[in-house]
């Protein structure tokens, strides 16, 4: 864009006049921070401070410029954004009106050249000419035609100066164009294959407006024409009429509109691209913002937006109903807020003139607070060095530093008073200490002696008792051996029982399986000579089916002869072979059927004989079972005559063991009195030995204790003479 990068140059030397504006106040106020802080530092100097940052009269200097400083800022900042953001939306709002206003006019315009098309495609003369150059081929005719088309368009434009030219384009390439006005020559062919112009042929008759061109549209070469066409159904073929348009004239409809420093003003099609502006050479080419595409901002809005250089603009924007173009306006935030400035510069200057006045607040209270407190501090340091004469010389005042001063008198008054009291008091103590160790370790002879009388009493007893808890635990523990011993004997005598009876049910049981044992030696022996009978009819049945089988031979021999009888026959025997060749076919089927029988019965056979293999040898096994079933009920008799014999000593055991039973009770009662007694003897004398332990402890204690008072005393005393309570 012409003029940017002046416009550039000149906000950059505006933010550096700012900026140095800036740094000049900030550098005022920190030279004038600084030399406070010297004077103060050097006022504090007898303080005695490790960090001078660490003082009360500093932190409240800083505090309380911080603190005012702060307040007059943020309320200049936010006045100052609110300024600007008033502006900006204030500005936006009339910038918007102005859009609308401009849109309006414009289309306004665009409306008188659209009815101006419509007048020529309903002039019913201009329809008849047409349709005499769609079906003449007379050359006479069609120059006629042609001069009367275009006398009637330069009627219709001769009135409107903003109007180049117009022309009518036949949609057959080797028809030639009408044309009125200016004319650059251009042929039918050529301008049939542009994209307006098939645009126009798919639009059917509706208006199509025909952005700028590098190369013209029809009436002149330079890129600053707008046109508009549309479809003329007049003939047998359509013919494309099209309006050529300055776009000076469309420029000057808004170029007196003045919206600030900086702004611009252009039309963009629908892909944000340059349709009309001052500056014919960015035509074409993408606007300087990005406008929205969808929704309802696309047609109307008020934006701030930034530009392709990073300039930040209020964009404003309307949609033409007539074109479908937007008309954009952008007005540079910059400039709209530098009125803003002026409360900026302000701000600035009254944080400046607030750090003057913090500056003397804080001196104020660095003398009136702080350098009372530094010097109350020092008179503290030297009491906590010993010193209880020091006193405050601060008299006149009535506030609390003066009521402070007052204090401290009072108190280093109390504390000089308690130090001579004191000093009185462990001379006392000291004497009582020394009188009260003396006694102490006189005890805690006499306590020793005691103690280990005690302890030669008390090892007599613990052995006592240690040999009878020993004779108690063998005592316990042979009667809890002897219990086990009957619960076994208990336990035996119950598994003798249950195994006598086990050996009766088994000797009942034996007896029944002998019985089942022979019952199925008699079955296995009556199935063996079952299957043997059985074996023999299928023997039987073998023989028969040899018979049935050669009396089916026979059959099908019969028949065959029969069949060769008929034949001879002839005629009269056809009767007879049918009948022979049924006969045939029964002695076959009953073949197949006599040696499937065959085979079933020679499977059968086959399984007799397994059957009759398998029980002969069953039946040996069986017999040697009978033999084991027999010697196992001996045995069983056997171990029942046993468990008698057996049972009858568990009962002479039990009997013993119950009396040694009786024995042992007596004996364990017997030996828990004397461990009792001898528990009861160790415990006195344990008791006695700790008490003894514990006099001897305190003894000891005590005199650790006098020993300890009497040097604490002694540190006291040394203590105390480091005070200073006289002048």
């Amino acid at each position: 864009m012409p003029g940017t990068k002046g416009k550039k140059k000149e906000k950059e030397m505006d933010n550096k006049q700012q900026n140095e504006s800036k740094q000049a106040s900030a550098k005022k106020a920190g030279d004038s921070i600084k030399s406070t802080a010297k004077w103060m530092k050097s006022g504090l100097k007898d303080a005695n401070i490790s960090s001078p940052i660490k003082s009360v009269g500093l932190k409240l200097f800083f505090i309380i410029i911080v603190s005012i400083v702060a307040c007059v800022l943020t309320v200049g900042l936010i006045a100052y954004s609110q300024a600007k953001n008033l502006v900006e939306k204030n500005v936006s709002e009339a910038s918007f009106q102005t859009v609308n206003q401009v849109t309006n006019n414009l289309d306004i315009v665009f409306q008188t050249y659209a009815d101006l098309t419509l007048q020529m495609l309903i002039d019913k003369e201009l329809q008849t000419e047409l349709k005499v150059l769609s079906t003449t081929n007379d050359s006479y005719d069609v120059l006629q035609s042609s001069r009367t088309v275009s006398d009637r368009m330069s009627t219709y434009i001769m009135g409107n100066t903003t109007i180049t030219g117009a022309a009518i384009i036949s949609t057959d390439e080797e028809d030639g164009v009408v044309t009125a006005g200016n004319n650059n020559g251009y042929r039918g062919d050529t301008l049939t294959k542009t994209d307006w112009f098939k645009q126009t042929i798919e639009q059917d008759g509706r208006l199509v407006w025909v952005e700028p061109s590098g190369t013209g549209i029809i009436a002149s070469k330079s890129p600053n024409s707008i046109a508009l066409a549309r479809v003329i159904k007049a003939a047998s073929r359509p013919y494309v009429l099209v309006m050529e348009v300055n776009l000076d004239a469309i420029v000057k409809r808004y170029q007196d509109v003045q919206l600030g420093e900086g702004s611009t003003l252009a039309v963009v099609n629908g892909a944000g691209q340059y349709v009309a502006n001052e500056d014919l050479s960015v035509l074409g080419q993408p606007h300087i913002v990005t406008l929205p595409t969808e929704g309802e901002k696309a047609k109307f809005g008020r934006e701030k937006m930034t530009t392709v250089e990073d300039a930040s603009v209020l964009a404003a924007y309307q949609t033409s109903e007539i074109t479908g173009w937007r008309f954009v306006a952008t007005i540079p935030v910059e400039k709209l807020v530098e009125q803003a400035s002026v409360i900026r510069n302000l701000t600035w200057l009254m944080v400046g003139l607030a750090t003057l006045i913090a500056i003397a607040i804080g001196v104020l209270v660095v003398r009136t607070i702080a350098n009372p407190l530094v010097k109350l501090r020092n008179l503290m340091v030297e009491g906590a060095r010993g010193n209880l004469t020091v006193r405050s010389t601060i008299k006149k005042r009535q506030d609390e530093i003066g009521q402070l001063a007052d204090s401290f008198n009072d108190m280093m008054t109390q504390i000089t008073n308690l130090a001579l009291q004191t000093t009185h008091s462990a001379a006392e103590v000291l004497q009582t200490a020394s009188e009260l160790t003396d006694a102490s370790k006189k005890t805690a002879i006499a306590a020793k002696e005691i103690a280990v009388a005690t302890d030669e009493i008390a090892n007599g007893a613990t052995s006592l008792a240690v040999e009878a808890e020993r004779g108690s635990d063998l005592t316990n523990h042979m009667n809890a051996q002897m219990k086990d011993v009957i619960s076994a004997n208990e336990q035996m005598s119950q598994s003798a029982t249950e195994v006598d009876q086990a050996s009766q049910q088994g000797t009942s049981y034996m007896g029944q399986l002998i019985q089942k044992t022979g019952l199925t030696e008699e079955m296995t022996r009556s199935m063996v000579e079952k299957v043997d009978a059985l074996k023999d009819s299928t023997g039987s049945i073998v023989k028969i089916l040899d018979v049935l089988n050669n009396l089916t031979k026979q059959t099908n021999i019969l028949s065959l002869n029969a069949t060769i009888e008929a034949a001879r026959a002839g005629a009269a025997g056809k009767g007879f072979m049918v009948v022979a060749d049924e006969i045939r076919k029964l002695a076959d089927q009953s073949k197949q059927s006599i040696d499937i029988v065959g085979q079933i019965t020679a499977k059968i056979q086959g399984e007799i004989e397994e059957t009759v293999k398998v029980l002969s040898e069953a039946y040996p096994i069986f017999q040697e079972q009978i033999t084991s079933v027999k010697e196992a009920n001996q045995i069983f008799l056997t171990v029942q005559a046993q468990m008698g014999h057996f049972v009858e000593k568990l009962e002479l055991a039990t009997t013993s063991i119950g009396q040694l039973d009786e024995s042992q009770s007596v004996l364990s009662e017997a030996m828990t009195n004397v461990s009792a007694v001898a528990e009861e003897s160790s415990a006195t004398s344990e008791e006695v030995a700790s008490l003894s332990t514990e006099q001897l402890s305190i003894s000891d204690g005590l005199v650790r204790l006098s020993e300890k008072l009497d040097s604490v005393s002694r540190g006291l005393k040394e203590s105390l003479s480091k005070f200073k309570v006289q002048e």
